[in-house]
């Protein structure tokens, strides 16, 4: 059984910065991306960065230049630290990973609960 637990999310002046960050936990062979996504109320849900094994990582454009996803491989975990924060970066974020769970198994798609953040005065 595997999961993804999330912690860091809240509320933050617009402006302001926060850190999400996610472990995935259990049986693990191996884990090819780590990311998140969110979902606003009334939104569909979102990518809103990846990173692969390798480090290679991808942004979507509201959010390049003020966010940065980083990952340890050693420790299964993914951070996302999330800085000039603004009214419209406000939802729920979850964290979401693409694993093998054992070495003969195919790749599954795994998500964490659900952080919220949100950017308020």
């Amino acid at each position: 059984q595997v999961q993804l637990v999330e912690s860091g999310g809240g509320l933050v002046q617009p402006g302001g910065s926060l850190r999400l960050s996610c472990a995935a936990a259990g049986s693990i062979f191996k884990i090819y991306v780590m990311g998140w996504y969110r979902q606003a109320p009334g939104k569909q849900r979102e990518l809103v960065a990846s990173i692969t094994s390798d480090g290679s990582t991808n942004y979507v454009d509201s959010v390049k230049g003020r966010f940065i996803i980083s990952r340890d491989n050693a420790r299964n975990t993914v951070s996302l630290q999330m800085n000039s924060l603004k009214p419209e970066d406000t939802a729920v974020y979850y964290c979401n990973a693409g694993l093998q769970p054992e070495r003969w198994m195919p790749m599954y798609t795994y998500w964490g609960q659900g952080t919220q953040v949100t950017v308020s005065s």
